[in-house]
């Protein structure tokens, strides 16, 4: 039984509501019952029976519900619309809106206790955290949402630990997002029975950090494995998503084409969804896309249309993701200065929050320098942006890195240092499509 559900807490709020309506004791114990049994129970010193409820609360006009604990009626019910309106409002690009709708979620369900809706508003407060950028808040509010769920089967925490996983990824700390997605993976499998959307939104996940590490046959796997599963996957979002994810490695094997495919792919179904946050991401890898294929008019057009969308929604950390992207553009379209000012803008972000993108902006800034003759600047970025990726484990990013500071080392006449900065390189691609982590997840379970 709960604290509200104690004879004595029974009783003050049966004396409340006779009181309310103006009733005496006597009034409110009609023929069912007698005064006297109707003042012990508002003294709190016997516990009702279920039968005596029922009558007293159809005496007050109230339910039985609201009577034994408090609840107002239909609670749960309207506590679950506040919740779907609150995650329309998030898909939307609303994250305050929402962020305050779940909050009012969060504390009524804890003040009347029902235990259900809590983990979602809770995963729900992680997404808008993470929009903002306020990432340790994220992985607070994921880590009571996983914390309330762990009795229960692990399909059910797979959304609350995609969450922690993206805020760690966020945060630079690559191995430990993999750690977790791989983790979760393995246990989904071996509780038999999988959920092909649950698989889906971790394999999904996992794409990304892989492919930040360097590690791109294992996000190939991951790829495989997240299409085989969206045949018979239920959640379209989660659909969107994988080709999202997806086209990730097929722009690492060069498939350019393809990779935009599946990215229009999933801009139709978020759009046909109105998940405004997902489609700028869309947008966004589009304009990737074509920066790799050599289009740097069209992307820059694609990476503006998401920077807009993302700002528009409050997406502070995801908005200065696509202000690297972009700055990358604008150098390689020869207007170094815009490019330099949209990096300047970036270095307050590092470690714990946006560490892999603050040392693309010191890479950036100091390839700039190095095409405007300054080697000394060009020098101290690379090594900024080194020491920031060096705890990320970013394998990709930082033997370019080393390749950038070794070739400037060995132009200004310093050719020891620039070899030990190449081994050092090398040292990072000594085991191309691996993590330290041991095999990768397991293939699921489902034909």
């Amino acid at each position: 039984m709960t604290e509200q559900d104690e004879p004595a807490v029974i009783g003050q709020r049966l004396q409340q509501l006779r009181r309310d309506r103006g009733l005496t004791q006597r009034t409110l114990a009609g023929e069912g019952y007698t005064a006297a049994y109707v003042s012990t129970l508002e003294a709190g010193r016997v516990r009702p029976s279920e039968a005596a409820l029922r009558y007293l609360a159809e005496r007050l006009g109230v339910t039985h519900d609201e009577l034994a604990t408090g609840r107002p009626a239909h609670l749960a019910t309207g506590l679950r619309l506040d919740l779907t309106e609150a995650q329309g409002e998030l898909a939307t690009g609303d994250r305050a809106g929402a962020a305050a709708r779940f909050a009012a979620v969060l504390e009524r369900a804890e003040r009347y206790g029902v235990a259900e809706l809590i983990p979602p508003a809770l995963l729900g407060l992680g997404e808008c955290a993470l929009e903002s950028g306020e990432l340790e808040r994220a992985r607070e509010h994921f880590e009571a949402a996983e914390r309330l769920l762990a009795d229960g089967p692990p399909a059910r925490r797979a959304a609350a630990v995609r969450g922690r996983a993206v805020a760690h990824l966020l945060a630079g700390e690559l191995r430990y997002a993999c750690y977790l997605l791989e983790t979760a993976i393995d246990r989904l499998n071996a509780a038999g029975l999988p959920d092909p959307d649950a698989l889906l939104l971790l394999y999904s996940a996992v794409i990304g950090p892989y492919m930040d590490m360097g590690a791109h046959a294992r996000a190939a796997q991951a790829a495989e494995l997240a299409l085989a599963l969206a045949p018979v996957a239920t959640d379209p979002v989660l659909v969107a998503g994988l080709h999202r994810s997806v086209a990730r490695t097929l722009i690492a094997e060069g498939r350019a084409a393809e990779a935009d495919a599946s990215l229009a792919k999933a801009q139709e179904l978020y759009q046909h969804l109105r998940l405004g946050s997902d489609l700028a991401k869309c947008h966004w890898m589009r304009g990737y896309v074509l920066a790799q294929d050599g289009e740097l008019g069209s992307a820059e057009r694609e990476l503006r249309t998401a920077r807009a969308m993302l700002a528009a929604h409050g997406a502070e950390l995801f908005t200065q993701q696509v202000d690297v992207e972009l700055a990358d553009v604008l150098r390689r379209r020869g207007r170094r200065q815009e490019a330099a000012e949209l990096l300047h803008a970036l270095l307050p972000l590092g470690p714990g929050r946006g560490a892999v993108h603050a040392a693309g902006a010191h890479r950036l800034l100091g390839l700039v320098a190095e095409e405007d003759g300054d080697p000394e600047t060009a020098e101290e970025h690379y090594v900024n942006a080194l020491s920031l990726l060096e705890q990320t484990g970013a394998a990709g990013d930082l033997a370019d890195l080393c390749r950038l500071l070794g070739d400037l080392l060995r132009r200004t006449g310093r050719t020891e240092q620039a070899l030990d900065v190449y081994r050092t390189g090398l040292g990072h691609r000594a085991a191309p499509g691996t993590t330290t982590l041991g095999p990768g997840p397991a293939r699921p379970p489902i034909p």
